[in-house]
């Protein structure tokens, strides 16, 4: 089968690029894996007429509108292998099934690995977070753990008194220089020394307990995963760019990949990830696609 794009990842960016495609009559077909980056979490926060929306709410109704055009298909699957080059990528699914497709978009997010903490990883998305401005607000003013992994963690110890009290956990995991101590405590950030041994939930919020049996009460944890992209940006060749996170894939203002007729939007191109940034950059990636159809890449 030939598409005009195969947009690889149905999340909030993937749908938002479908949709300009779309209402442009193009022919398109979204592959999703069903597996969103926030499916962790209760709730959405600072989209724009959904803020404090399930997640899975809004894509549902995203969906739904996309579906509306007649030029859009939907496949449920993974994306194993594509090659081939500007108008004629071939897209093989795991289950078998090639599509032919002028242009690719790739939507398909990345993977957060978490520090290794007995309890964390089950309070991922409820009361373990990495974005403040997608979750701190809910969490009142006291109350505020991060928890370091490396030295990244100085980011979220400055950031979060601003949402309400807080102490940066140092987990062994970097010692602070004279100066970091001092733009800590000017910002009014505790500092506990030593590492910590696991997670607890509890009515309200979570406890950490340390390894020399210090117990902390706490309303949520900030921490600062590591991402890790698709094995498809690998196959592609596009050219990568460090983020504080990790590394993603390197696009223009447009979207466009260094790779002739690939685009990437949402986290996969964007080391910030929040709803309102997919939703944006989806769209312009959208945009963009469609006038290389029109004009070239």
């Amino acid at each position: 089968m030939s598409f005009d794009a195969v947009i690889i990842g149905g999340s909030y960016a993937g749908m938002a690029a479908g949709l300009q495609l779309a209402r442009a009559r193009r022919k398109i077909v979204l592959v999703d894996a069903g597996q969103p980056r926030n499916r962790f979490a209760d709730h959405s926060h600072g989209f724009l007429t959904h803020d404090g929306t399930p997640p899975a709410e809004i894509a549902a109704e995203a969906r739904s509108q996309l579906m509306e055009y007649p030029t859009v298909e939907w496949r449920t699957g993974q994306v194993k292998a594509i090659t081939g080059e500007a108008d004629n990528f071939s897209v093989v699914l795991a289950d078998g099934n090639t599509y032919q497709a002028r242009r690719i978009i790739l939507a398909a997010g990345v993977t957060d690995d978490l520090p290794s903490l007995p309890g964390l990883t089950e309070l991922w998305g409820k009361h373990v977070f990495h974005c403040p401005y997608c979750h701190g607000y809910e969490l009142g003013k006291e109350g505020i753990g991060v928890l370091a992994s490396s030295e990244l963690a100085m980011h979220h110890g400055l950031m979060l008194p601003d949402w309400g009290e807080t102490t940066l956990f140092l987990n062994s995991a970097f010692e602070p220089s004279a100066e970091q101590l001092a733009q800590l405590k000017a910002r009014g950030t505790q500092v506990e020394y030593g590492a910590a041994a696991r997670l607890n939930v509890q009515t309200e919020g979570v406890e950490l307990v340390m390894q020399d049996g210090r117990v902390f009460p706490l309303r949520g944890v900030f921490v600062a995963p590591r991402i890790r992209l698709s094995p498809l940006v690998a196959q592609l060749g596009c050219e990568l760019e460090e983020s504080p996170m990790g590394n993603i894939v390197k696009t223009d203002q447009m979207q466009a990949t260094s790779m002739p007729g690939v685009f990437a939007c949402g986290d996969v191109a964007r080391a910030a990830g929040s709803v309102t940034f997919a939703v944006a950059d989806g769209a312009m990636a959208g945009l963009s696609t469609h006038r290389t159809l029109l004009f070239g890449c």
